[in-house]
């Protein structure tokens, strides 16, 4: 099966490296976003994709945009029978969907219909979900409607981050990956139309979901602080000081104080109250301009002022 691969994050590496060791298929070419500046000195940097297909010599092509009629013949060009997208992070019109013959599947890290969009994984945490997963799909003009393949689901730790989620789904989605390559050339692949009415989506996330509300109940604090991870975040103002907030834990004890009020410090952490007369330990924090640090560790250094 001749493949061209598109993909841009660590997610789509890791499905990358797993087709390429596997020999589950030929990779004409590899596609991923431009170079983009990066960090205070603007420097281009590679996508982590990119990075692997230069160092085991698979062709590299970035294009700004597929309206453009020049990158559709070069990518006609490479005749592949099936294309396997895994966050590209740009949208394939129609032309370049019906360019191979066994179409374009994409690797979606949710349980569709649910959690459509840019931020599955994230979403399914800050959603308060038990479990999630990896769907196998046909892609069309729509965003995330196309037939499913085949889903693998796994469930959520009630403390893991997206970042960690991310990580175990990555590995869920090369496995499957590779399996419905084999599927599709075998013509066993399966194909289930998705119910539309189930659908729910999962938006781009942006800095304004970060502010912690402490009137919520402590667990939907630790999710909001786990989805938020590693961009853009959560933050609070604690005892006089901004922070971002890394980790967090529910505790036994209960408070009649008002949500976001500092009830203390102990060994692990610092002591805040919730909604619901819940109270949350913060354990790892981070101060304007400071490090990462474990919180404890913080406030004995900044004595608290309560």
């Amino acid at each position: 099966m001749r493949i061209v691969y598109m993909g841009t994050p660590d997610i789509a590496r890791v499905c990358l490296e797993r087709l390429y060791t596997s020999g589950a298929c030929e990779i004409a070419a590899v596609y991923t976003k431009p170079d983009m500046p990066k960090n205070r000195g603007m420097k281009l940097t590679q996508s982590p994709v990119k990075e692997f297909a230069l160092a085991h010599d698979l062709p590299v092509v970035q294009p700004e945009t597929f309206r453009d009629d020049a990158a559709v013949e070069q990518l006609r060009a490479l005749a592949p029978e099936l294309i396997v997208v895994v966050a590209y992070g740009k949208i394939l019109p129609q032309r370049v969907l019906d360019i191979p013959k066994y179409g374009c599947i994409n690797m979606h890290a949710s349980i569709l219909p649910e959690l459509r969009g840019a931020g599955p994984v994230q979403w399914s945490i800050l959603n308060h979900c038990a479990e999630t997963g990896v769907s196998a799909m046909y892609l069309t003009a729509g965003m995330d409607e196309g037939d499913v393949i085949e889903i693998r689901k796994t469930p959520i730790d009630p403390m893991e981050t997206s970042e960690e989620l991310m990580a175990r789904l990555a590995d869920i989605a090369a496995g499957l990956a590779c399996d419905t390559v084999r599927a599709i050339e075998a013509g066993t692949a399966g194909r289930t139309p998705q119910d539309a009415t189930k659908a729910t989506y999962a938006p781009m996330l942006d800095k304004s979901m970060s502010p912690i509300d402490w009137a919520q109940p402590a667990q939907w604090v630790i999710d909001q602080i786990r989805g938020l991870i590693p961009w853009p975040v959560a933050t609070a103002e604690l005892a006089g000081t901004a922070f971002k907030i890394f980790r967090a834990e529910k505790t036994e004890q209960t408070t009649d104080k008002a949500p976001g009020t500092v009830l203390g410090l102990d060994k692990k952490g610092l002591l805040v109250a919730c909604g619901g007369g819940g109270v949350l330990r913060v354990t790892q924090l981070q101060a304007q301009g400071g490090k990462r640090m474990a919180a404890a560790d913080y406030f004995r250094g900044h004595p608290l002022e309560l």
